[in-house]
């Protein structure tokens, strides 16, 4: 046990280090002495359950391609249906209250998420979004990939920093390539938008500490320092990359991101 929990069959606190039985099918968690005392028959859990409140990537994503998490899709698809006209997306911060409340809602519901055509602002369904990639247990690049990100990018020739990224891009887990496929995408469409007014620079300052990050997750303060350009670097090279390239990986089963 990492986290203390109490026993289903006793009620009192499984202690931090401690062993103990979870059942696979309902998740139910006893003590070990506990374990005679535990009902024979238990009832699985159901299909759409509530996500974790944090995890890596590959916990959100559904299990058929392409692997892009349901919250990200209906987030970005409210995005490019009512916000594409409104000037500062991304960069103006919706309401920290309603962006909280929504993302808890979201998450509690797993799968089948509640629509969001009712958030009036929005900036909150941004805010949404971002907090939920910002909440990860790591950076969508992934830490062990992000130094070679980082070298990818700061390729002085064009062309080569381009392959360079593509082959990195290659090597993260499929959920992250995916996801970062299809956020690309997106960003690409809101650049395109005049009424944005958040060309690739802007959105590369917005979403360089989100979908970079750092190495680790307890970074030292010379590292925030340091990699705080490179990861805007980062971003900006990637949009750099011609949408065909980003479209290869989430286009094969297109109808598997019509949001529930």
């Amino acid at each position: 046990v990492i986290r203390p929990e109490p026993c289903r069959v006793c009620g009192s606190r499984i202690r931090f280090g401690k062993a103990a039985i979870k059942c696979c099918q309902c998740q139910l968690l006893l003590h070990t002495k506990c374990r005679e005392q535990c009902p024979s028959l238990c009832t699985p859990r159901p299909h759409h359950h509530a996500w974790p409140r944090e995890g890596v990537l590959a916990d959100f994503a559904p299990s058929t391609p392409p692997l892009v998490p349901a919250l990200v899709v209906q987030c970005v698809t409210e995005v490019e249906t009512r916000g594409l006209a409104e000037t500062g997306l991304y960069r103006v911060p919706g309401a920290e209250q309603l962006v909280r409340e929504w993302k808890r809602r979201l998450l509690r519901a797993g799968g089948a998420l509640p629509a969001l055509s009712s958030v009036t602002d929005i900036h909150v369904v941004c805010g949404v979004l971002k907090d939920f990639l910002r909440g990860l247990k790591e950076p969508l690049v992934t830490f062990s990939l992000h130094p070679a990100f980082l070298r990818a990018a700061d390729i002085p020739d064009d062309a080569a920093s381009d392959t360079a990224l593509r082959h990195v891009v290659s090597k993260l887990p499929p959920a992250n390539r995916d996801t970062l496929a299809f956020l690309m995408l997106h960003l690409l469409r809101v650049s395109h938008s005049p009424d944005c007014k958040m060309d690739v620079l802007n959105l590369s300052r917005v979403f360089g500490p989100t979908l970079v990050g750092h190495s680790s997750a307890n970074p030292t303060p010379l590292a925030i320092m340091e990699d705080t350009p490179r990861q805007c670097k980062v971003v900006a090279r990637l949009l750099s990359l011609p949408p065909s390239f980003w479209k290869g990986f989430v286009e094969t089963e297109q109808e598997n991101l019509v949001p529930m």
